[in-house]
């Protein structure tokens, strides 16, 4: 059986790293740094992640300010918001929670974010920064994915890697996070040909596709490292049937509530193959708020 790569634990040691900077903030007379969150619209899964967020600022210090918008809010308005926010000395990060309403561009709202205070690490000069490899607020998930390959001691040097999704939140970013730690990176997509014979060339396979189930136990190369980044909600019973045959207890779990989170890579079946997985729920998800946090501080404690 694989060894189970826990998010949650290692989110714990994380935040506790982040709390640490904001007594040592404190300590030196300084205010204890400022995310401010806005929140356009009533999408429940959102106010959930929102919640979430709040209660991790409370956990380590830092002030939480949250920004509630009605979801017939027109752009403008939402762009005068993020312009007030930049210019206020008293913030050091900003969220723009996705996804927006219908009607309202999310890429016009992240970018107008001041890429100092881009927390998230999705504006157009830090995901330049990135590609040149000098410092700056690097996406949270992809960056915290790396904290926790390194706390467990998976050397990257020389390993086939392969990244399935090419987004610019996930994909991308941690393509590019392993070709600077000396991977050798293939980015595979729904249009690869062949995706699950790339997949088998992976020693290290990152998933972030959004597909239940996507990626079965034959696709995986028999002791890689497994990063599940995929978090989805299984209503269909065939697709149920088929994704937790190898996870008796997730599928009684669906039986009884109709519907349960899973990941991209089918877990039951990974774990009999693969050195190491991160599991869904508790694996990726509590990395990517720790990840924001710790882009908070690095946001507070830049200079000038």
């Amino acid at each position: 059986m694989a060894t189970i790569l826990d998010g949650k634990a290692h989110a714990d040691r994380m935040l506790e790293v982040v709390r640490r900077g904001v007594e040592a903030r404190l300590a030196r007379g300084r205010r204890a740094p400022a995310l401010a969150v806005v929140l356009v619209g009533d999408d429940p899964a959102s106010h959930v992640y929102v919640r979430n967020k709040a209660a991790a600022c409370a956990k380590v210090g830092i002030t939480s300010l949250e920004h509630r918008l009605p979801a017939e809010t027109p752009q403008a308005e939402l762009d005068a918001l993020i312009d007030r926010l930049n210019a206020d000395p008293a913030v050091d990060g900003i969220l723009v929670q996705l996804p927006l309403p219908k009607g309202l561009d999310s890429k016009e709202a992240l970018h107008r974010i001041s890429p100092a205070k881009d927390v998230d690490g999705f504006h157009p000069m830090n995901q330049g920064l990135l590609l040149e490899g000098l410092p700056g607020l690097r996406p949270c998930t992809p960056s915290a994915c790396m904290s926790l390959l390194a706390h467990h001691g998976v050397d990257l040097k020389g390993l086939r890697a392969v990244v399935l999704g090419r987004s610019e939140i996930v994909g991308k970013p941690m393509a590019l996070m392993l070709l600077e730690q000396h991977a050798t990176v293939t980015i595979a997509h729904s249009r690869t040909k062949d995706l699950p014979a790339v997949c088998r060339e992976a020693d290290l396979l990152v998933a972030a596709v959004g597909r239940a189930g996507l990626v079965e136990g034959s696709w995986i190369k028999p002791g890689a490292v497994v990063v599940d980044v995929g978090i989805n909600r299984v209503e269909d019973p065939d697709l149920a049937a088929r994704i937790f045959a190898s996870e008796p207890k997730k599928l009684e779990a669906f039986q009884a509530k109709g519907a349960v989170l899973c990941g991209d890579v089918r877990y039951g079946e990974a774990m009999q193959v693969a050195s190491a997985v991160t599991p869904v729920p508790g694996g990726v998800g509590p990395l990517t708020i720790a990840g924001l946090l710790t882009n908070t501080l690095q946001a507070a404690n830049q200079p000038g």
